[in-house]
């Protein structure tokens, strides 16, 4: 067990993703509660969700079906902010959707709390104030032990523990980013920021969306066409491909597979407090599990720093938060009449 940050809770080094689980994944319901009763079994006392998974709800009902007559013996997270609905108003991390949508989490958890809930993305429409609010409005009523972040920047983290200082408001435990072999960057500085601020981090894609289970290799096939559309820059990106190859050997010089060698690299950093595995089924579990107890020695570490330096994105990763000072044209020209002026 590895402690949650400064909340006093105890969580497995495996965190459940619950991703797979509904239509984008996993459609049997039955067959997703005997994953998850499978990884409860095999001793991971942690599993997280989102609002969003399945879509819009179905992975949280389906954990909810899983959870019953075990809920006290889980750390259960899910998360908050993502689009629910036409409605511009049914997503966001103002006051009037938080209050509305952790009710909805609830009923489709089937529990009367949720240990932590989490921001899912940074909302660049709403002050952190009023976010912060409406959370620690849920902590004091008790359907909410702790809160969280998620795929925050280091400045959004920062800000987010001074304001809650400045109002005398809940601070966000826990931050949940992107980390694998291939995407290093939160440890030049959002896994510091966390640490100096005793935040845990539960990090996401450990096996970055599939490159590090050795399936997809170099001039050979490609990945299923869902996949390719959904990170098509990630899965076809040469140099996270090139980089694959050279850790294939490396792990079978260490004889582990790809995968265990990729899991063990992502809970060894001592500011990662758990790696969210997202099994489609079994076999993947199965597989997941049996290399839960596999430690990296320094000189395969240190092999793994000259493939891919600390520190380091090796490339674009589709799915992970951009902020408008990137995405928006707006804010990274002048306008054509201000150029014209200068």
């Amino acid at each position: 067990m590895r402690p949650l940050g400064r909340t006093g809770i105890q969580v497995t080094p495996y965190c459940l993703g619950t991703m797979m689980f509904g239509k984008v994944g996993n459609p049997d319901h039955d067959d997703c509660v005997r994953i998850v009763h499978r990884a409860l079994d095999a001793g991971i006392n942690f599993v997280d969700t989102a609002d969003v998974y399945g879509p819009r709800g179905e992975s949280e009902e389906i954990v909810g079906k899983a959870l019953k007559g075990r809920r006290d013996d889980v750390v259960l997270a899910t998360k908050v902010n993502g689009s629910m609905g036409e409605d511009p108003n049914r997503g966001g991390s103002s006051r009037r959707w938080i209050v509305t949508e952790v009710e909805h989490s609830l009923r489709r958890l089937q529990t009367d709390h949720i240990d932590l809930y989490q921001i899912h993305h940074p909302d660049p429409h709403t002050d952190i104030e009023e976010t912060l609010s409406a959370l620690t409005d849920l902590v004091r009523s008790g359907k909410v032990r702790a809160i969280g972040s998620s795929n925050a920047p280091a400045s959004e983290i920062v800000e987010a523990q001074w304001a809650a200082e400045r109002r005398g408001l809940q601070r966000l435990r826990t931050e949940q980013p992107t980390y694998s072999i291939l995407n290093r960057g939160i440890e030049r500085e959002i896994l510091p920021t966390c640490r100096r601020y005793g935040m845990g981090t539960l990090v996401w894609s450990p096996l970055a969306m599939g490159l590090l289970t050795g399936r997809y290799r170099k001039g050979g096939p490609g990945p299923r066409n869902a996949r390719l559309h959904w990170v098509p820059r990630h899965m076809t990106d040469e140099r996270k491909l090139d980089a694959v190859e050279q850790l294939i050997p490396l792990a079978e010089e260490a004889g582990l597979s790809l995968t265990h060698l990729a899991m063990a690299f992502a809970v060894t950093h001592p500011g990662v407090t758990s790696a969210i595995i997202g099994p489609r089924t079994f076999e993947h579990l199965d597989d997941l599990l049996a290399g839960a107890t596999v430690t990296l020695d320094d000189e395969i570490l240190d092999r793994i720093d000259q493939i891919v330096p600390p520190g380091t994105d090796l490339g674009p990763l589709d799915v992970a938060y951009d902020p408008p000072a990137i995405t928006r044209t707006s804010q990274r020209r002048r306008s054509a009449d201000e150029r014209a002026a200068a």
